[in-house]
């Protein structure tokens, strides 16, 4: 006996309730970015081109993940039994290949700006990195709370976050030339900014990469799951026992059980998935009711020996 359970497909995905801080963190991005983009050709700036590449990266993560939001919202059709929730995902992977394309980028001609000092208009750098940073820290703030719901929504806050730390990092060096006339700082700063990208988009890479091979989610243990399981009362054990993601914050689960007595399939099933929803937040479940098979007697052929 097998049952199908989980209301997910009503549900509004964690990244749809932040649909309106990533609209408004989206359109701060833009100014921001047009303001570095005609500041850094202006003053010579290497590491205000790179933040201006950095920000239109994460204008086109953040328009995408508004996107992505949209579709995972549709409503599931013959062809797409689960609907489009995997579209966050697949946002958020090619956010991440992007940053480290951008990053690689900027590493580049921070070594050809160092290998060949370029002048700098420090002060004017020095303004535009400020704002930066104030619009970055905004967007950060507007952006924390689904960060911690949405893989999707994590992926922009990510990029907001490297953003104010790269702000920082040209702010400084600003600093560092207007105070010594080292230009050297710019394209060190530069250098600094693709290498605060790496590690953390790198961690995105690897999670959105994990749910795309419907691994196990790296916050639920399998063995945990099902020691719960085998503790309701009638079941015997557990096995093909299966977790995956099917977007931030929904996970799926299918598993046999083999149980004392399928006749209290009823409250078997409801207890199964009281456990599973209360101590794992999985609603989405299939479970499959079994019973031990009988002894097979086995029947020996005259003049064939056992081994």
């Amino acid at each position: 006996m097998a049952t199908h359970a989980g209301h997910v497909h009503a549900r509004v995905t964690a990244g749809a309730q932040s649909r309106r801080r990533l609209a408004l963190t989206l359109g701060l991005t833009c100014v921001v970015l047009v303001v570095e983009l005609v500041a850094g050709f202006w003053t010579g700036s290497l590491a205000l081109l790179a933040d201006a590449a950095h920000m239109l990266t994460d204008a086109g993560g953040l328009a995408l993940a508004l996107f992505a939001i949209w579709i995972a919202n549709r409503p599931p059709t013959p062809a797409k039994t689960y609907g489009y929730y995997r579209a966050e995902i697949l946002a958020a992977l090619v956010n991440a290949l992007v940053l480290l394309v951008v990053a690689g980028g900027i590493l580049a001609e921070a070594w050809q700006r160092l290998r060949q000092p370029a002048e700098v208009l420090a002060g004017p750098m020095a303004v535009v990195a400020a704002l930066g940073l104030g619009v970055n820290l905004l967007s950060a703030a507007l952006l924390h709370r689904g960060a911690s719901e949405s893989l999707n929504v994590r992926a922009a806050y990510l990029e907001v976050v490297n953003d104010a730390l790269s702000s920082l990092a040209t702010l400084v060096a600003a600093g560092v030339v207007l105070t010594t006339g080292w230009t050297g700082a710019d394209p060190i700063a530069s250098a600094l900014i693709a290498l605060l990208i790496v590690p953390r988009t790198w961690a995105l890479l690897r999670q959105a990469v994990n749910v795309l091979l419907e691994g196990t989610p790296p916050h639920l243990e399998l063995a945990e799951i099902e020691g719960a399981m085998r503790a309701v009362p009638g079941v015997r054990r557990v096995h093909d026992l299966h977790v995956w993601t099917l977007t931030s914050g929904r996970e799926a689960m299918s598993a046999h059980v083999v149980v004392d007595d399928v006749r209290e399939s009823e409250r078997l099933l409801e207890s199964l998935h009281a456990v599973l929803h209360a101590r794992f937040g999985i609603d989405h479940t299939t479970v499959q009711l079994e019973t031990e098979p009988s002894p097979v007697l086995q029947i020996k052929s005259p003049g064939v020996s056992s081994p």
